[in-house]
């Protein structure tokens, strides 16, 4: 027989696992009000600040029973976390689609564009196509699917926020490739956002090809 503390031990998960279950039942007000429409495509991207390295997008599509506990806006995750819903979405979506836009690209046509180019670029890498978008904040032009525009999104819909996870583990993964070639500016801690550190090491080393030589102008000389 379990003992009184292993009961209330076993009591206290079974409480904090409904919990999870209303919050992420919570999270799908949106996918039920349009799930009768077809596919529904959680769109978000990752990216938009750093100094360094591309912006990626991600497209999700979950099934409609989806029963995956703990999606939540990535910046709300551990790393641990992410990493672990990342394999869960990857193996029980219905379909994934990912967008990377390079720091030259970002540089050629400014983040907001490149922004939507990503997005574009994971919608047209699903491997079917999705009946409505749920984006995170904005309207992705030239996109023909309906699409619905939700603020702070990521919190809202776990197909948002299954995107964001997406997005979010592929991109650091990216950088953290790119912190083995280039472990000067330590790109595996700041993922190329503009940490002290990392603006030190530019002023020092100069900027590297993944740089956006549109973000650093304030930094490097070369580039005022």
């Amino acid at each position: 027989m379990a003992s009184k503390k292993e009961l209330e031990r076993q009591e206290k998960a079974r409480i904090k696992l409904e919990k999870e279950i209303e919050r992420t039942e919570a999270l799908k007000v949106y996918e039920r009000e349009y799930e009768h429409l077809g596919y529904i495509c959680g769109i978000d991207e990752v990216g938009r600040g750093p100094l360094a390295g591309p912006v990626v997008a991600g497209a999700v599509i979950l099934p409609h029973d989806c029963k995956i506990l703990y999606l939540n806006d990535s910046k709300k995750l551990t790393a641990k976390k992410r990493d672990e819903l990342y394999d869960v979405i990857m193996e029980q979506a219905v379909a994934v689609g990912l967008g990377c836009i390079s720091p030259a690209r970002i540089d050629e046509i400014n983040i907001l564009q490149a922004t939507y180019e990503a997005m574009r670029e994971a919608i047209g890498n699903l491997s079917v196509k999705p009946s409505i978008l749920l984006n995170d904040a904005v309207t992705i032009p030239q996109v023909e699917i309906p699409q619905v525009p939700i603020i702070k999104g990521d919190a809202k819909s776990v197909s948002i926020a299954a995107a964001s996870i997406v997005a979010k583990v592929t991109r650091d993964r990216m950088m953290v490739e790119y912190d083995s070639l280039m472990p000067e500016y330590s790109f595996a801690s700041n993922k190329g956002y503009g940490s002290a550190a990392h603006i030190a090491a530019l002023k020092e080393f100069g900027p590297t090809p993944i740089h956006r030589r549109t973000f650093i102008k304030n930094f490097v000389n070369e580039y005022e």
